[in-house]
């Protein structure tokens, strides 16, 4: 594939693999309390957090050029992942690797796809 077939690939909307693993994470912290042992603030931190990551991912895969939403990622993650601390749910071993996992992952999602929503933003701002 070439670098134009590449960039092009990058601006589609609902294509970049990223933003899929985002909103899988999401939906996956959002469940994980049916399974996990929880708290009312764990359970209530995991929906919260898990909507809100699944929800930026469908809105990365909807507009893949909007750079803001990597970062909008990155930061629910780490969020995710000091939660159990936060939140005082760290006793809570399942609902807190849930968190750790859920919350690395998500950071790393986001700053793998940096470089594909950087391209994708530099393909949109150039005049066709």
């Amino acid at each position: 594939m070439s670098e134009k077939e590449e960039v092009v690939e990058m601006t589609k909307a609902w294509t970049r693999w990223q933003d899929w693993t985002e909103v899988a994470i999401g939906v996956l912290v959002l469940l994980s309390p049916l399974v996990v042992d929880t708290s009312n603030a764990a359970m209530w931190t995991m929906i919260v957090l898990g909507a809100l990551i699944a929800i930026d991912g469908l809105v990365d895969l909807a507009m893949p050029a909007m750079i803001y939403g990597e970062y909008v990622q990155m930061v629910l993650g780490a969020l995710l992942f000091i939660s159990p601390w936060v939140m005082s749910y760290s006793d809570l071993m399942a609902a807190s690797w849930v968190s750790w996992v859920g919350g690395v992952l998500t950071i790393a999602a986001g700053a793998l796809a940096m470089p594909s929503a950087n391209a994708a933003h530099s393909a949109a701002a150039q005049p066709h």
